[in-house]
């Protein structure tokens, strides 16, 4: 594709560099990138992939900004408090960057909407706070052939890893981890256990940097690892994650056959809360 004089200025920084120039930024600039969740993870994800010039992002979140969503989730502002959260960030991007097009899903992620979603897209971005959703995201992504790039954070640690079991081979999905949500209570919320803000930009941003690489093609990818930060500490591990043979989703024997077995009776309580 043929750039305006606008992007190479813009740009330039990309363009120079090997791993990237012309032919990984005009990747960015025709990818389509759904970001679930405009919250703590979100903001920093949705301004680094704005910035980077991936040329259309669609957002998911059916919340609106509140105050106590400041301390951490940085594309949203005080003036822009009770509004809802898909249009605080667009608001945002537009003044970081106007070249990128912008795609409102003001409504909460279910079974009955998901995969219609994620198939105008190329890859998913998981920024959100709830176990029925990232089991569903990660299902949904499994059914539609899409990547997905999940990330999480509570207290003063993160997660992030990328699945790709439609692939086969030895990408895992979330299921060969996580086998099915926790008994409700068990694992706390942001919002009943605490977040340091600064995680979220930390992780996010992490995030940021995984997405672009998988559009581009470059490096090496996360999937079939688990990247796990813990800031009290300062230390990063990954850990080596296989395929489960076993597991009911990718596994030799699935019993999740579709979207709607895989969300059971709770698709009218999954609810798209951001971190």
């Amino acid at each position: 594709m043929a750039f305006v004089p606008t992007d190479l200025e813009r740009y330039a920084r990309h363009l120079i560099l090997g791993e990237v120039g012309g032919a990984g930024q005009a990747k960015l600039l025709q990818s389509r990138v759904l970001v679930v969740g405009a919250g703590g993870l979100g903001a920093p994800l949705l301004l680094y992939l704005a910035a980077a010039g991936v040329g259309t992002l669609g957002i998911v979140d059916d919340d609106a900004v509140s105050l106590s969503n400041l301390q951490r989730q940085v594309i949203h502002t005080e003036a822009r408090i009770g509004a809802p959260k898909t249009e605080s960030a667009q608001a945002a991007i537009a003044t970081l960057n106007r070249g990128i097009k912008v795609e409102l899903h003001t409504t909460r992620l279910n079974a009955s909407n998901a995969l219609d979603l994620i198939a105008r897209y190329d890859l998913v971005a998981d920024g959100t706070d709830n176990f029925e959703t990232r089991f569903l995201l990660n299902d949904a992504c499994y059914f539609a052939k899409r990547p997905l790039v999940s990330g999480s954070i509570l207290r003063f640690d993160g997660q992030l890893a990328t699945y790709k079991a439609h692939l086969g081979g030895d990408n895992p999905c979330y299921r060969c981890i996580f086998r099915e949500p926790p008994p409700p209570g068990l694992i706390p919320s942001c919002a009943e256990g605490g977040v340091l803000g600064a995680i979220a930009g930390s992780v996010g941003s992490l995030q940021a940097t995984e997405v672009l690489k998988e559009l581009m093609g470059i490096g090496e990818s996360l999937s079939g690892q688990l990247l796990i930060y813990e800031a009290l500490s300062a230390t990063f591990r990954k850990v080596r994650v296989k395929p489960d043979p076993a597991c009911p989703l990718c596994g030799t024997s699935p019993t999740i056959k579709d979207l709607s077995t895989a969300a059971r009776d709770a698709e009218s309580r999954i609810v798209c809360e951001t971190a």
